[in-house]
């Protein structure tokens, strides 16, 4: 932990005191949950909520129509198929700490948002079912990590269903992913015979009564060494616990705070958010082990987040929270600084100086307007229109501009038009804001109207959740035609102009919202092609 109290040089700006906002900097953590679909990441979050009392009653992901719905999926489609489609924002205070939560889309096809969401956070939780061990979503999102250098902690859910033996699951974590492990617990049993864990450091058992996960569940704590261990988890289990302690003590890596903050070491922890078993010791565990926010590269170097000057940058962007007002909110991660809801920023791509509106903190859909907020925290701002993802707002007087966040080459491909010529507006405003969310690519030919459009995905259940929100948010009905291309280009560089490029019959020049020329192919034999025939063509996988 950082702690300024031996240093403190007050100095006052425009009449904040700096070691207020140190102090304020000092209590953030930012992370997000990333894991498999069905893992039980959304699970573990709404019991993170619970601690923390942000909620009373902890919800499902799936359930009877009476069950309270999960917090963090708040969209309609996400309540009927049990699934998180968008990432979403949640914020509590536990233990003197202000934590931000990411709560990020598990499944593939919405695998993009997850990407640009860890841009935001400082540090990742990787939620791992305990029967299934490291699957396909887990490996991709690890990467992600990995190539940020962002911490990671592991979390293995579902202790109180049949489990992997949990040697083998630590195994698997190193060999699949390869990454060091410290198992900060280690769990008693499972399904049935789950009966709590083993806390390493203390040397205690803590045993667990569950209640459903209804409120905060009773822990008991009992020495390793106490004569009533046998009668509280059973001599069987007393006995395989002995031996695994042994055997992690003398086999096991050194716990090394440094390599964690490196991520070349994960610390890991064993429980079940269903039953609570071991959730408040995890939560408890991963406050004292994060840091506070960290540096972030710009154009003009690392910039300190205990700066007297604001700045963050856009990671995502959501079309019509509230359906009533057809609202679109800019989510901001605040890099440095404080912010104030009457200060002047400048936006760095639009080159001007402007006021954020309406600056609010969210939880799920819920949201609480705010005065004040601080580097690490996530803020919504009421958006016309003019943020696109990516983009920098600083402090006036400054021009830099944070790292960009790439755009992935969509898999899938559709022709998308109204079938109502009348709603040809409503057509266009629909596509171009969802598109601007990140969630879905628009494309169109050079020198054609928006009448038709085509559409790239990462996955294909995305078409599905574009055709709901065009009908219910914008009440409009589309023909889809599904198109065999497969894969898409951005060209960076062309010595001739792009009408002019030898391309094969079945190659299609087209353009992003932002006026980028792109080509899609059907096969990679046409991407060599098209490089081969043109001298001095570049092209990429990704848009900046």
């Amino acid at each position: 932990m950082i702690f300024f109290e031996n240093n403190i040089n007050i100095q006052i700006f425009g009449g904040i005191v700096l070691s207020d906002i140190k102090n304020e900097i000092e209590k953030r953590r930012t992370f997000a949950i990333i894991s498999h679909p069905d893992a039980g990441k959304t699970t573990l979050t709404e019991k993170f909520l619970l601690y923390g009392g942000a909620i009373s009653l902890a919800g499902s992901v799936k359930g009877k129509k009476t069950a309270k719905h999960a917090v963090s999926d708040w969209m309609e489609i996400e309540k009927q198929r049990g699934i998180s489609v968008t990432s979403s924002v949640l914020q509590f205070k536990y233990d003197g700490y202000c934590i931000n939560i990411l709560d990020t889309p598990g499944h593939q096809d919405f695998s993009e948002d997850t990407y640009r969401t860890l841009m935001a956070a400082d540090s990742a939780v990787m939620v791992i079912d305990a029967s299934k061990g490291v699957e396909n979503q887990t490996r991709k999102l690890f990467k992600v990590c990995v190539m940020r250098k962002i911490p990671i902690f592991t979390f293995i859910n579902k202790m109180d269903r049949d489990a992997q033996n949990p040697f083998d699951l630590v195994a698997e974590i190193e060999t699949e992913l390869g990454i060091k492990t410290y198992p900060v617990n280690w769990p008693i049993g499972s399904g049935k015979e789950f009966k709590g864990v083993f806390d390493r450091q203390k040397r205690h058992i803590i045993s667990f009564t569950a209640n459903n996960g209804q409120h905060e569940v009773e822990a008991h704590e009992t020495d390793i060494n106490d004569p009533a261990l046998a009668d509280l988890i059973g001599e069987e289990h007393r006995q395989i616990l002995s031996d695994d302690i042994e055997l992690l003590d003398g086999a096991s890596d050194e716990f090394d705070l440094d390599l964690v903050h490196k991520g070349e070491l994960s610390p890991v922890f064993f429980g079940s958010a269903l039953t609570n078993f071991g959730v408040e010791p995890f939560l408890e565990s991963f406050l004292k082990m994060t840091t506070s926010p960290l540096p972030r590269m710009s154009t003009e170097g690392e910039i300190n987040p205990f700066s007297d000057k604001f700045s963050a940058f856009v990671f995502k962007i959501q079309a019509n929270m509230n359906k009533a007002h057809r609202d679109r909110i800019t989510f901001m991660r605040i890099c440095s600084g404080k912010f104030d809801k009457d200060m002047e920023v400048y936006h760095v791509q639009g080159d001007k100086k402007m006021k954020l509106s309406q600056p609010q903190q969210i939880m799920a859909q819920e949201r609480e307007v705010i005065d004040e907020a601080y580097a690490g925290d996530i803020i919504g701002v009421f958006d016309p229109g003019i943020f696109s993802i990516g983009d920098t707002v600083c402090a006036p007087g400054q021009k830099f501009q944070y790292e960009g966040i790439p755009t992935f080459a969509p898999e899938h491909f559709a022709r998308i038009r109204q079938k109502d010529t009348l709603k040809r507006k409503q057509f266009i405003k629909g596509t171009e804001q969802i598109a601007q969310e990140g969630a879905i690519q628009i494309f169109q030919e050079p020198n054609t109207g928006m009448e038709e459009v085509i559409v790239g995905v990462v996955g294909v259940l995305q078409f599905e959740v574009l055709e709901y929100r065009l009908k219910n948010e914008y009440n409009v009905d589309i023909i889809r035609e599904g198109l065999s291309y497969q894969y898409l280009r951005w060209i960076d560089k062309a010595e001739t102009e792009v009408k002019n490029l030898i391309l094969t019959s079945d190659t299609k020049v087209v353009q992003d919202f932002k006026g980028r020329y792109l080509l899609l192919f059907t096969s990679e034999w046409n991407i060599r092609w098209a490089l081969e025939k043109n001298d001095g063509l570049v092209l990429s996988e990704f848009g900046k």
